[in-house]
């Protein structure tokens, strides 16, 4: 049971973070409106690291906090496959309730915020230019730079990382990531961090909020799916 609790809270916390730096960036009358991307990035990076910390700590024992990884495990035979399925429902748990902290905690600002395309960024990433063919090459390309790094990382070829210096390792690699590839498409890299909120966005009270905008939702989980076999196969071929 641990092993979900930490799942769960794991991804809660980087979406309260991570979608925090959104809506702290995003929303009308917030002290940090308009901070930018250099911004957002760093927000995102300190979100996974200190969702693994806090993964682990809490009993998940790889800390995911990615349903990508996950499927990947489970290949490896890190996971039976109801341990597996158990891991992902416990994510997107996780993120639809670190959605709704987020919603609480910025509660005023959302009557303040007149457009709907900026409440709906902050719990989902959408495409700068729509392109859904483009956009998912995107996406397949930053997951398999998050995939390949992050086994090339733990392959034990490089030097030996202590456990304990890893997570921040992996912050640094997706705040490169979107400092590099972010921009197209706003690097979901994470099914369960775009579906579990998107759903909060669908089902929360927020006047003016518009659509949840469900079909372009498929590119955020398939070209991490793809992306993460593409870099795990990479892996698998150089280390």
């Amino acid at each position: 049971m641990s092993l979900y609790i930490g799942e769960f809270i794991g991804t809660m916390i980087l979406i309260i973070l991570g979608n925090g730096v959104l809506a702290n960036v995003i929303l009308w009358r917030s002290k940090a409106e308009g901070a930018g991307w250099l911004v957002i990035t760093v927000g995102w990076a300190l979100a996974v690291v200190f969702g693994v910390y806090c993964a682990i700590a809490a009993g998940a024992w790889y800390a995911d906090i990615n349903p990508v990884l996950t499927i990947i495990r489970g290949f490896m035979g890190g996971y039976t496959l109801l341990e597996m399925i158990g891991v992902i429902v416990s994510q997107i748990l996780g993120a639809f309730v670190g959605a709704c902290i987020v919603w609480i905690h910025f509660y005023p600002h959302w009557k303040e915020t007149e457009e709907s395309e900026l409440i709906l960024a902050v719990f989902t990433t959408g495409p700068a230019i729509r392109n859904v063919w483009t956009n998912l090459i995107s996406e397949i390309i930053g997951t398999a730079m998050l995939v390949f790094p992050f086994f090339a990382l733990t392959s034990g070829k490089i030097w030996s990382i202590p456990a304990y210096l890893l997570p921040c390792i992996v912050g640094f690699l997706i705040w490169a990531i979107g400092l590099s590839l972010g921009g197209t498409t706003c690097y979901a890299l994470n099914p369960a961090r775009d579906f579990g909120p998107r759903l909060a966005h669908a089902l929360l009270p927020i006047k003016g909020k518009g659509t949840s905008d469900w079909s372009y939702a498929w590119v955020p989980i398939v070209g991490p799916l793809i992306g993460g076999s593409v870099g795990f196969l990479m892996a698998k071929v150089c280390f």
